[in-house]
């Protein structure tokens, strides 16, 4: 908030040339270095100060910010005054008053001013077609303004990646610089702001020191002291180039070489001698510097991560006794090591070793901050073993999982297992960390089910656990879900995600069995096995689960003969789950609904969830847990034709929003454009459609455009759109033909050619349409409007993407009854035309 200061009797222009005459009076006494600079820049900060409080007040934060020299108070007589005038938001009329009145008075003294007025949001992107002002957003400081923008500008700025992005365009800038000396610092000439040894090159030392390790300069070839004794002479050069000048010129030339050896108090009887020992001194000093940028341009690391740096040995702590202190970034060290194909360094490995011991397991994750970073380390890619393999061996992982300490070295005598217990375990998560990238074996097929899933980490910290139960004799399957159901509160892990790692630990040995050991090309036995599984993502995680723990049994278990084995029984499992599953629908006395029942909450009956669960799929037991089915429940109650019941929920990374409603013509396609008009991209969905007309549709889907986060009243803005879009208010055709000629968001998509497959012998019920396209905006909403003008109905629909791939799977009816062979001809047409292009479907 802005406070009025003490008026004065003084005018800006005399309280600045006032300053300046100290400055030019230090400056011919050679004088003017670097404490002389600070004193002016001192007076100029209280003139812009005065200047910010006479201004008509803005009606949002400001916060006028030094940068550059002047934000390293290193302002010479004629140096620019730059500086950013920051914004909270938007800038309205109000804004726009403060600003004039605020630079106006500037514009009348002699000063080159550098402005710039931005808005905080703009700072969440790095302008890397603008290295200067990068750098000299480095040396901000706060002149005056809100205290608390400020603050937010530098957490916005101040990023690990950051730093590494502006050290990089610093080390082009340097080269750049160079070459127009011909590289030499040997100029009888010299420019003092630009040459080799130079100021820039001072400058650029401390950066690099700044941006990856402040102890960089206590053992470089030159010691602090010895850079601060060239920048003092340095500028105490320059200020008299500037005074002579009487421009922001920097040139030390024969001519000023004379006067500057004078004013600074060389000896000589003849100004040939003084101007010899001048140059001496300044190639002593640019020597200095030179040598200290060219010694920390080799030896400094890169900035990777808070308190984290990559050198030759690896990813290393900046200040180890404040990464003694945190344990909760250890982590972040092997997650860089990850992201830069390296290894934690040998220092760090100790380091952690040193004061592991001190910390329980809830110190390493105390925030969703450590514990989202936990799942995401643990996403399979190269390097995982390698780095769980370090932690292991300095403690590291025992203590972040204290039930797998449990096994550390435990030998298990079956004469079946090759490694001990906790060896087996890494190595069955390495087996899956090959799969990645995995395009030319005939382990490709694996690699592509890796890809495909949704949540690999859970896949991870399964297989972490899988066999932590063998510390007892007892039987493992059992032990192991116990164990990691105390991780599992530790980790605060979502109700989803604690049942899909509890099912894959309990069932970890059942795909094996059934694959190597019982009759594949017997129906039953594939179907009794898609009943334990019930979902594909399941089947997916547990297929490659097996995989990876069959494989680190011994070199010699996993045989191509397995592993066939292995691959049939997905395929034909697979295919049960997706081409049939809408043929088995929900009966009362099976054992899911009896568990609903039993644990129902008392606000919720008998008989609404009897009502509700009539003839949905067999498939709505597996896909939401207990919690879940009793929303949907709920939202069923007082619905009508008119009526929309919709949630919309954050899930992590991603958004799911449910909807309960009446079947009517066009629905599925309408809340797919809705999505699609909101920028919204659709990950994976359900829709199912119960004998009644009551359908249940849910959808994941990402925001990248952050509207829901940005918007305040986004959700109601967006269900409100959803309800009167499925009621028919809405043309949602015409919102996406909108959204499509937007500038703002047009986007390039890799584009396949369609393939469409329709198939009425695989279901007894439905006519299954499998569809593979361009994963573009609104192609849900095409689809499916082909399908409805056909006069089909969708019952069930399967939606995934795998990249820029679409991959759906629409199970429909004409009449309640299979499309004839004439209509599939016909819908498939008119699909295969709108994909191409030919027919946009509005």
């Amino acid at each position: 908030m802005q406070t009025a200061n003490s008026r004065t009797t003084i005018s800006p222009s005399a309280a600045l040339e006032a300053a300046r005459q100290e400055l030019i009076e230090e400056t011919t006494r050679g004088a003017a270095g670097r404490a002389a600079l600070e004193c002016y820049a001192d007076r100029v900060d209280t003139l812009l100060q005065r200047l910010f409080f006479e201004a008509p007040p803005p009606s949002q934060p400001v916060v006028i910010i030094a940068l550059g020299g002047y934000g390293r108070r290193h302002l010479t007589l004629h140096s620019d005054v730059d500086f950013l005038v920051l914004f909270e938001r938007t800038l309205g009329a109000d804004e726009e008053l403060f600003v004039r009145g605020f630079l106006h008075p500037l514009w009348d003294l002699p000063l080159v001013v550098g402005h710039q007025v931005r808005e905080l949001g703009e700072f969440a992107r790095l302008e890397t077609d603008n290295p200067e002002f990068l750098l000299a957003l480095l040396d901000a400081r706060r002149l005056v303004g809100d205290p608390g923008l400020y603050s937010r500008f530098l957490s916005a700025f101040h990023r690990p990646d950051a730093h590494a992005s502006i050290l990089d365009l610093l080390q082009t800038l340097i080269d750049e610089r160079h070459a127009k000396f011909n590289g030499t610092l040997y100029q009888l000439e010299p420019d003092t702001k630009d040459a080799p040894g130079a100021l820039r090159d001072l400058l650029a030392v401390r950066t690099i020191a700044r941006l990856t390790d402040p102890a960089l300069l206590g053992y470089g070839p030159a010691d602090p002291a010895r850079l601060d004794e060239a920048e003092d002479f340095l500028f105490r050069v320059r200020s008299i180039v500037h005074h002579e000048r009487r421009r922001n010129q920097n040139l030390l030339s024969h001519e000023l070489q004379e006067k500057a050896s004078q004013m600074l108090g060389y000896a000589g009887a003849q100004p040939r001698q003084r101007v010899e020992r001048l140059m001496s001194d300044y190639f002593r000093h640019a020597r200095t510097v030179s040598r200290s940028l060219e010694w920390a341009r080799k030896i400094a690391p890169r900035p990777v991560g808070v308190n984290l740096v990559q050198s030759r040995d690896g990813i290393r702590f900046v200040d180890t006794q404040r990464a003694g202190r945190e344990p909760h970034t250890w982590l972040n060290a092997f997650q860089a090591a990850l992201d830069h194909s390296t290894r934690v360094a040998d220092e760090a490995l100790a380091l952690i070793q040193q004061h592991v011991d001190r910390y329980a397991a809830e110190d390493f994750f105390p925030t969703t901050v450590e514990r989202d970073g936990l799942l995401k380390f643990l996403k399979p890619q190269r390097g995982l073993y390698a780095r769980l393999s370090e932690m292991h061996d300095r403690g590291l992982l025992g203590r972040m999982f204290p039930e797998f300490q449990a096994i550390f070295s435990r030998v298990v005598r079956d004469f079946y297992h090759k490694y001990t217990v906790d060896e087996h375990t890494l190595l069955t998560i390495k087996n899956v960390e090959k799969l990645t990238g995995e395009t030319t074996s005939s382990r490709a097929r694996f690699s592509g089910l890796l890809a495909d899933l949704a949540e690999p980490e859970l896949l991870v910290l399964a297989l972490l656990y899988h066999d932590v139960g063998k510390w007892s004799d007892e039987d493992h399957r059992v032990e192991s879900v116990r164990m990691a159901r105390l991780m599992f509160d530790r980790l605060n892990l979502g109700p989803e995600s604690r049942a899909m790692v509890e099912f894959l630990i309990a069932n970890h040995l059942g795909m094996s069995l059934v694959a190597f050991r019982r009759d594949t090309e017997d129906p039953e036995v594939v179907r009794n096995f898609a009943e334990v599984v019930g979902i594909e993502e399941r089947l997916k995680m547990l297929c490659l689960l097996t995989f990876g723990d069959v494989g680190a049994v011994s070199t010699e278990t996993l045989t191509p003969w397995r592993e066939e084995l292995l691959w049939r029984l997905y395929v034909d499992t697979y295919n049960q789950l997706t081409l049939r599953y809408g043929d088995e629908r929900i009966q009362h006395d099976q054992s899911g609904v009896v568990k609903l029942l039993d644990g129902r909450p008392s606000d919720v009956s008998e008989e609404e969830i009897r009502r509700f669960l009539e003839g949905l799929p067999c498939r709505y037991l597996h896909l939401f847990d207990r919690e879940a089915i009793y929303r949907h429940v709920q939202l069923s109650r007082d619905i009508s034709s008119d009526h929309v019941h919709a949630t919309l929920d954050r899930r992590g990374a991603a958004w799911e929003l449910t909807v309960v409603t009446l079947d009517k013509p066009f629905l599925f396609s309408n809340i797919c454009g809705v999505l699609s008009s909101f920028g919204m991209d659709i990950l994976r969905g359900h829709a199912m459609t119960n004998p009644n007309g009551l359908v249940l549709d849910t959808f994941q889907f990402t925001d990248e455009e952050r509207f829901l986060e940005l918007n305040a009243d986004a959700t109601a803005q967006f269900l409100e759109v959803l309800q009167a879009a499925v009621s028919g208010r809405v043309d949602v055709a015409a919102r996406l033909r909108a959204r499509a000629r937007s500038p703002l968001h047009q986007s390039k998509v890799r584009r396949f050619a369609p393939v469409i497959h329709a198939d009425s012998h695989s279901s007894q019920g439905y006519t299954i349409l499998d569809i593979i396209a361009s994963n573009e905006t609104g192609l849900l909403h095409r689809i499916s409007r082909v399908i409805s003008r056909h006069g089909c109905n969708v019952e069930l629909v399967l939606i995934s993407t795998e990249g820029a791939k679409a991959i759906d799977v629409f199970h429909i009816t004409a009449g309640g009854a299979k499309l004839s062979d004439a209509a599939q001809a016909g819908l498939t047409a008119d699909l295969q035309r709108m994909l191409e292009g030919h027919d946009e479907a509005d």
